[in-house]
């Protein structure tokens, strides 16, 4: 039996937000299907988890459970992008890998024929491990020889798990907790209602019943477990390489504007290469001559980078060396790459450089003109109000420019936060709230309807001063506006606090 592996990155989710928001390390931190007060917990870490804070709670009970908590969400097309990096990133351990399809981390891998290049099975997974590792993600690995097994005893350990035959695998995955494996709440409580928490008392069951009883879940996990259900290995298809190519309009031999040509093709194809976590360790420059010749010209940077200028320096350098016997007709450029060390992918990901000194001559001019009050900062402080836990101080000189973190083995995507802008003195809005055409009214806003409103969430305090009640609401209105309002219960008015950008 050929023998197969399992790679479970668990909550990759959560790891990969965690690794765009590298100063949450070391804190409770939670994954949401949508970042507002009422989004849902999908995902947490072991601090969170010791926090009490478990999936399935609304944020806002979470934060009153545990104020340190950092929580956000993270856009499916950024996940898609990581399971396809880690996917790559396994294919330089073994031709053969299968994303799972059902859960985000989870990763299939043939595992036979690779004993001449690997010490052992072991040294193999955990040469994996520590790649992986290495890009700032933490995962567990088991080999044995069948597809539940790996995946239960991979999901169920921390590091790395050998199996050295069948008969080992089906014994070890008897004692594997099924909190683990079942996916939905429901089907879990419903077999642990019956005394049913391992996979050992799963297979107890009869399998006739099973899906009327428990559900299609819990049926396709007795399957998967008994070896009733044949999945054979699904390794995704090879990758196409990165490269690129230009029709001429007519032949040209110019190596100015060759090089311009190459330019253009290059941009893209250190874009693409990035994209994949890899650099470019060596470049191919087809050229086409009009005598339906063909010519390859191979050029090396020192070392692997993703440096434009670098490579199209010596790409400029190859062109103006060689002599043509023709016009070119066409040219190509094909990237030989390999793995990316995480600093070139976050240099290629960092943005231009500004002249502080600029910055700061530009604050100074306002200064000059507006006063010296015109040049302040906010500062949090300690109040009970929204209005009043911020102050504003005077700004000496720009601030430092924080470089933004970013996901690893890809050029990250920036994804602008919502702002949330408070006004120092609340509006009062005249009247009371009234429906009418399209939703709900409050006047004061102009013509705009409300068509959504998430709240309340109440503010109280304040009877050492003056005692204030409030009832804090986010208002989406139909042109798409999220505004933060509130009524006074005490004066029985509404009044505008700031708006969401």
């Amino acid at each position: 039996m050929d023998r197969l592996a399992c790679v479970d990155v668990p909550s990759l989710g959560l790891q990969l937000l965690i690794l765009r928001h590298r100063s949450w390390s070391g804190h409770p931190a939670a994954l949401l299907d949508r970042d507002a007060p009422q989004g849902e917990i999908l995902q947490v870490n072991r601090r969170a988890r010791r926090a009490g804070i478990l999936p399935g709670l609304r944020l806002a009970a979470a934060l009153s459970a545990c104020p340190d908590l950092r929580a956000g969400s993270i856009p499916d097309e950024e996940v898609a992008r990581g399971v396809d990096r880690i996917a790559r990133l396994l294919e330089r351990f073994t031709p053969e890998v299968e994303p799972s399809d059902r859960e985000a981390g989870v990763f299939w891998l043939g595992a036979g024929g690779l004993d001449r290049l690997h010490r052992s099975p072991g040294a193999w997974a955990r040469d994996i491990l520590g790649r992986l590792r290495s890009r700032g993600l933490s995962a567990a690995a088991a080999v044995g020889f069948t597809r539940f097994g790996t995946y239960a005893l991979a999901r169920a350990g921390r590091g790395v798990a050998v199996l050295r035959s069948a008969d080992d695998e089906a014994l070890a995955c008897r004692g594997v907790p099924l909190d683990l494996l079942v996916r939905s709440a429901s089907t879990r409580d419903a077999l642990a209602g019956i005394g049913v928490a391992t996979v050992g008392q799963l297979l107890a069951l009869p399998a006739a019943g099973l899906l009327e009883r428990f559900g299609r879940e819990a049926h396709r996990l007795h399957r998967a477990a008994s070896g009733a259900a044949w999945d054979p290995l699904r390794p995704r298809p090879p990758e196409e390489s990165i490269a690129g190519r230009i029709d001429l309009d007519w032949p040209d031999g110019d190596a100015a504007r060759l090089t311009f040509l190459t330019k253009r093709l290059l941009s893209s194809v250190i874009a693409r290469a990035a994209a994949r976590g890899e650099a470019v360790a060596e470049l191919w420059i087809e050229l086409v001559l009009e005598r339906a010749e063909r010519r390859v010209e191979r050029i090396r940077p020192a070392a692997p980078t993703l440096d434009e200028a670098q490579i199209l320096d010596l790409a400029r350098l190859r062109l103006e060396s060689i002599s043509l016997e023709g016009g070119v007709i066409e040219l190509g450029l094909r990237a030989v790459t390999v793995e990316a060390a995480a600093e070139q992918i976050g240099l290629f990901d960092r943005s231009p450089r500004r002249d502080p000194a600029a910055a700061g001559r530009a604050l100074a001019r306002l200064r000059a003109e507006f006063g010296a009050e015109a040049v302040v900062r906010a500062r949090l402080a300690e109040g009970h109000l929204p209005e009043a836990r911020f102050c504003w101080e005077p700004l000496d000189g720009a601030p430092r420019p924080a470089h933004r973190s970013g996901g690893t083995g890809a050029a990250a995507d920036h994804h602008p936060s919502l702002v949330r802008r408070i006004r120092e003195r609340p509006i009062p809005l005249q009247g009371r709230p009234f429906h009418g055409p399209g939703g709900l009214h409050l006047e004061g806003l102009g013509a705009e309807s409300v068509i959504r409103m998430d709240g309340p969430y109440l503010v109280s305090g304040g009877w050492w001063r003056r005692e204030v009640e409030r009832e804090y609401h986010f208002a989406e209105t139909a042109s798409g506006r999220i505004l933060w309002v509130y009524r006074d219960r005490r004066r029985r008015r509404w009044f505008l606090q700031g708006a969401v950008e």
